[in-house]
């Protein structure tokens, strides 16, 4: 059965590198932000220069930017806000993320031109919340992580079908209502809430007793300690049906302060899934296995299908490395590559590409760029060439397993 409304695909672009495997591995719209109001303050991001040419890039390619202004922005801040949101429009961007009522008003002033998505920092759970916002001028609201999928499909029932839904479909989750959390404010003067949170929450906590200092304590767990804060990372890839069906209109992946490699793996796999969703089929069998080969905490469904579960497990789990990013590729497999990590004649890697499932190979002769035969490439960033087992095109990655 073919469902009629397939949602767009949103992936972060933390910088011009990650945007353009984000774009490479199939994403409909990237999400990014300046170098100022973004909630990922500690992302690359793009300076005013950068940003016109991040706009053209993905225009050219059919692909939609939307850009983060949603820090709650203080007193102090104001001032640089409508000189930010000018230079947004000037350089042509689709869309603005805001979650704070004054940012909307200054965006609908200075930049009419400018749709408005109303962030999950704005902690919208009902149907009359969201309608508050379109009557303000919104097109989007990005719900809260809090909602289930009835709660969603409800709302939905309940809102103009003008007014587009977007929800996270994969990666971190915050422990705090729709992210809007102080405690790193708290410990370490980084305030959260405008784009500088030192994530606490995935901190290693003991506890002291009062008249035994110096001696600490596992809260539960075992000798390493506890993680009691660190929620599980959300991974919806087996349920798309359940949140087209429910009406959504943005899948949306969490990421901009992560690598390349998982903008093109989580991109990629949830475009192929997103695909078969749409014409009645299951993901792919090896999406899931795709998923598992980027750092991540334990998946989860989030509060999709009830009460969300914390993670409870030592930290990332981490499988694979980046060996390298092919450069241009002939239709003899004959590829110019950068490295990331060193690789070494003889092996066992895989080969990533766009739109299609990985291929295990055996890593042969690599030439450096002066056409001498070399058995390892152990620079990061040094260019070398090799033959890979078929033609593949630009972006196309490189890994192997860690030992």
């Amino acid at each position: 059965m073919m469902l009629h409304r397939v949602p767009e695909l949103l992936a972060p672009a933390g910088d011009m590198e990650k945007l353009r495997f984000a774009v490479a591995y199939g994403a409909d719209a990237v999400y990014l932000s300046g170098q100022s109001f973004g909630m990922r303050a500690a992302a690359g991001n793009f300076d005013e220069s950068e940003l016109p040419q991040a706009v053209s890039y993905c225009h050219e390619r059919g692909v939609r930017v939307f850009v983060t202004v949603n820090t709650m922005p203080r007193p102090g801040d104001l001032p640089d806000l409508p000189g930010h949101i000018a230079a947004i429009d000037r350089a042509g961007a689709d869309a603005v993320i805001v979650a704070d009522l004054g940012v909307c008003e200054l965006v609908r002033r200075i930049a009419p031109r400018l749709r408005i998505h109303v962030s999950t920092q704005a902690s919208v759970v009902n149907e009359a919340a969201a309608c508050a916002w379109h009557r303000l001028g919104a097109s989007r609201i990005v719900l809260a992580r809090e909602l289930s999928i009835g709660e969603i499909a409800h709302i939905r029932a309940h809102t103009p079908p003008e007014l587009e839904l977007e929800v996270f479909a994969h990666g971190s989750m915050c422990m705090a209502y729709s992210g809007r959390c102080v405690l790193s404010n708290y410990l370490t003067g980084r305030d959260a809430n405008r784009g500088a949170c030192a994530q606490p929450c995935r901190w290693n906590y003991r506890l002291i007793e009062e008249k035994r200092p110096g001696e600490y304590f596992p809260v539960i767990e075992d000798d390493r300690g506890s993680t009691i804060l660190s929620a599980q990372d959300l991974c919806t890839v087996q349920h798309l049906r359940e949140l087209m069906e429910a009406g959504v209109d943005s899948l949306k992946i969490e990421g901009r302060a992560k690598t390349f490699y998982y903008a093109a793996v989580v991109t990629g796999a949830y475009r192929r899934a997103l695909d078969a969703a749409a014409q009645g089929r299951e993901p792919p069998p090896d999406v899931m296995s795709e998923l598992d080969k980027v750092s991540h905490r334990e998946y989860s469904t989030g509060f999709y299908f009830g009460r969300a579960r914390q993670q409870l497990s030592d930290g990332y789990l981490r499988s694979w490395d980046v060996c390298a990013c092919v450069l241009s590729c002939d239709e003899s497999g004959r590829a110019r590559l950068r490295q990331k990590n060193k690789c070494v004649t003889g092996d066992e890697l895989e080969l990533l590409m766009p739109g299609r499932e990985a291929v295990a190979f055996t890593l042969g002769p690599m030439w450096d760029e002066s056409g001498a035969l070399i058995d390892a490439a152990p620079h990061p960033m040094m260019l070398f060439e090799t033959v890979l087992p078929l033609p593949v095109p630009p972006y196309s990655i490189l890994r192997k397993k860690n030992k």
